[in-house]
């Protein structure tokens, strides 16, 4: 088994760590085939309920492994069979019905952007940095970043980062909504988003993060009525069902204190 990507459990968390810090986690061949078994893995697996990605070392993602590219004889359909790997593990977390937190810190380059937007939110180290270089090295964007990143940031942004050279720092990709929040330590608020989200309906946050990954795709007659499907269903669960009536009892009481106030 391949430790460029370590996966461990906490509980309901699913924690999934970049680990080849010493080329500030750029992704190869083989830390791609890791990620993608991974993503498999986790999101069939019913007892997840959430998955927090980080990063060991002084970097979250140098984006592809470019000088092994450059070391090696790979061709271009080496190159392409790389990235529909790695595609694949993106493709599979960003549809399913896990929620997906981050905690990126140093560099985040390249398809190391998109590796990061496979999660739903991400929390920034205050000297994180995000730039794009896919320009800078005759490439072209891969690992989702063409659909992600505008999806993120607008398409305006998107193309400014593509199309200059242009590094943003955590406030600015906080700013501009490439991050959630900017935290003193990312991989502790990470955690605490993690727990929030195990803590309180995870099938529901769950279902939430589905609707609007798949929403961005396709009709909005479609959208309703999964929309339609989705609340249904959730209502039949008895955690859902647990939660109306409490609701609905809280509710109660607030009217009938109400009353004797009057």
């Amino acid at each position: 088994m391949s430790d460029s990507v370590l996966y461990t459990r906490e509980g309901a968390l699913a924690r999934v760590t970049f680990n080849r810090p010493h080329v500030l986690n750029a992704m190869g061949f083989e830390m791609g085939t890791r990620w993608r078994d991974l993503a498999h893995e986790i999101t069939a697996d019913d007892t997840v309920g959430a998955v927090l990605i980080d990063a060991n070392g002084p970097a979250f993602c140098a984006g592809g492994d470019v000088l092994a590219m450059a070391t090696s004889a790979a061709g271009g359909a080496e190159i392409t069979a790389m990235a529909e790997v790695i595609h694949d593990g993106i493709r599979t977390f960003v549809a399913s019905d896990k929620p997906i937190v981050a905690a990126v810190q140093g560099a985040v380059a390249g398809g190391g952007l998109g590796l990061m937007l496979t999660a739903d939110y991400v929390v920034a180290a205050e000297g994180a940095r995000f730039v794009s270089r896919y320009a800078n090295i005759g490439l072209t964007p891969d690992l989702g970043v063409s659909t992600l990143l505008p999806a993120a940031i607008g398409q305006t942004r998107a193309l400014r980062m593509l199309l200059q050279d242009v590094t943003i720092d955590a406030v600015t990709a906080r700013d501009w909504s490439l991050v959630a929040e900017v935290s003193e330590d990312p991989g502790r608020r990470a955690a605490e988003v993690a727990a929030f989200w195990l803590d309180n309906a995870t099938g529901a946050f769950g279902q939430a993060k589905r609707l609007i990954r798949a929403g961005a795709r396709r009709a909005f007659a479609d959208n309703l009525d999964d929309e339609a499907r989705t609340i249904g269903a959730r209502f039949d669960t008895d955690e859902s069902r647990m939660r109306v009536a409490a609701f609905a009892a809280a509710s109660a009481r607030r009217k009938d204190n109400g009353k004797d106030s009057s």
